[in-house]
């Protein structure tokens, strides 16, 4: 008979292989100069009323949005009560 022997576990120290950070890929992320950072924190710096009016905006975009699928919604019920299901 054959001896079993068991396989050492595996211990991750952390080295990379095989880096797959590859460009053109929809995962990479490139190197960030300071400019491209600081341009993603400039949201931060609107003022109550800035905020205020952007969220008025977005909700006016989404109410007319949701609207407009009611309408569609409305015009399908009555082409079905009048004319389809007839």
């Amino acid at each position: 008979m054959a001896k079993n022997k068991k396989k050492p576990s595996f211990i991750d120290d952390g080295r990379t292989i095989a880096d797959m950070n590859v460009e053109g890929m929809p995962w990479y992320s490139g190197e960030k100069s300071k400019t491209e950072n600081k341009r993603e924190n400039d949201f931060t710096d609107l003022t109550f009323k800035e905020k205020r009016a952007m969220m008025r905006g977005i909700l006016g975009a989404a109410l007319l949005i949701a609207a407009l699928f009611l309408l569609v919604f409305f015009l399908f019920i009555l082409f079905c009560s009048y004319v389809w299901l007839k």
